[in-house]
């Protein structure tokens, strides 16, 4: 009665061994994955917005992660000088950089969205609610 008890357990203990080595792999698979498919493309698009934000010279146009779009007047190690409208200079840390636009790429223009009249809104003059207490029939 006791070698069969014996030869239970070693059964189960098999069993144990070989499921939790299935589980281990089955884990360093789904980190390798994980690795390969997010990990590697997000420090390879840092790295090239780094290579970019330190290879800005005077004269270039950018685009700061705050969206704004400007010129390179100077800059040093860590700020940048950019004037973002004529006369109108401001000084940023290096790393706003986002984008060195190419030299054949408009930059939007702040006039163009001013033009464009956006539906749904009327303006004062269309609006009917705005009438005076001596108006109304009372």
């Amino acid at each position: 009665m006791g070698t069969m008890t014996l030869a239970a357990s070693a059964a189960a203990a098999s069993k144990s061994t070989g499921s939790s080595l299935y589980t281990f792999v089955i884990l360093a698979v789904l980190v390798g994955l994980f690795y390969l498919l997010i990990m590697r493309p997000q420090r390879n698009r840092q790295r090239k917005v780094q290579q970019a934000q330190n290879q800005v010279m005077p004269g270039q146009r950018i685009r700061t992660t705050a969206g704004m779009y400007g010129t390179v007047v100077s800059g040093d190690d860590r700020d940048v000088v950019i004037e973002i409208a004529p006369g109108v200079q401001v000084t940023m840390l290096r790393r706003a950089v986002m984008e060195v636009l190419p030299e054949d790429e408009p930059t939007p223009s702040p006039t163009a969205e001013a033009e464009q009249p956006e539906t749904g809104q009327q303006t004062p003059a269309e609006d009917s609610d705005d009438w005076d207490i001596k108006d109304k029939n009372l």
